[in-house]
């Protein structure tokens, strides 16, 4: 992936967090300047991996002169105990970014690997993966880099890119005909997604005519699959809310076309990895 200036900043912060202004005090006091090692940063569980070309970045702005060799490239799959990069160089250097660069491979491997997870738990029935924009503050571009590595597909960046008229938009402007009526005045070139919680809503979106996708907001069972087939051949779903490994093949078996899990990105567990040296 591209190492874009919002991503070296991010690692700027990161380290600046970690160093603060005296450096790594305890590799000065006990590892003379001049030792140099070889180390691999070891998968320690079954997964998916995402972020080696971030935690080769931050090894390389602390000492341009570590060497790193990527064994596992993003969106790879790993088994336990599997070498997912080398670092050779200074000790001082290796150990300084050591858990800044742990720290970002092994979020993003965290949400690549629950990815995955849901990828394979709706395989077969039809429905597409989506993230959110419950991402932490700064991490955007990583966490939704690491969804796509996981092999689910990437929503809207950013309030900018699309239209997605939620139901605080509809009680604001009071109501969805004339959140879509206003909407086409102003966006009219723009994709359109809308959010509803009842079939009553969403015969009034099927009746307007102009969205290009529907959310259909915590429906489950027979009320998901009516509005399903409402839809069917008129407009995309899209199904949200609260959706987990028990519950998503039943929710991609009513028919929808995508479902978005915000807990790929807000609540993940890391993916575990650790830094041997040899």
């Amino acid at each position: 992936m591209e190492i874009t200036k919002e991503i070296q900043t991010l690692v700027a912060l990161a380290l600046k967090e970690d160093l603060g202004d005296h450096g790594d005090i305890t590799v000065q006091s006990t590892i003379d300047d001049r030792t140099i090692i070889t180390a691999d940063m070891v998968a320690r569980e079954d997964g998916v991996i995402a972020g080696t070309e971030v935690a080769k970045y931050v090894f390389n702005t602390i000492d341009t002169d570590i060497n790193v060799t990527i064994n596992i490239a993003d969106g790879e799959s790993v088994k336990a105990q599997d070498r997912i990069l080398r670092v050779s160089g200074n000790a001082q250097s290796i150990l300084q970014a050591e858990r800044t660069a742990l720290n970002f491979l092994t979020h993003l491997s965290g949400i690549a690997t629950e990815t995955a997870r849901y990828v394979e738990a709706v395989k077969g029935a039809g429905a597409e993966i989506l993230d959110t924009r419950k991402t932490l503050p700064g991490w955007r571009l990583l966490q939704k880099h690491a969804v796509k590595m996981g092999g689910g597909k990437n929503h809207r960046m950013g309030l900018y890119d699309m239209v997605l008229i939620k139901d605080n938009h509809i009680a604001a402007c009071g109501g969805v005909t004339q959140a879509l009526d206003k909407t086409k005045i102003t966006n009219p070139d723009t994709k359109i997604e809308i959010e509803v919680d009842t079939l009553e809503q969403l015969q009034e979106v099927l009746d307007h005519g102009t969205a290009d996708i529907v959310l259909l907001d915590n429906m489950r069972g027979d009320t998901l699959k009516q509005a399903v087939t409402l839809c069917r051949g008129k407009i995309k779903t899209e199904a949200s809310g609260g959706i987990n490994l028990k519950s998503i093949r039943t929710i991609a078996e009513a028919g929808v076309d995508y479902i978005s899990i915000g807990a790929l990105t807000h609540s993940v567990k890391v993916f575990d990895i650790g830094l041997d040296i040899s």
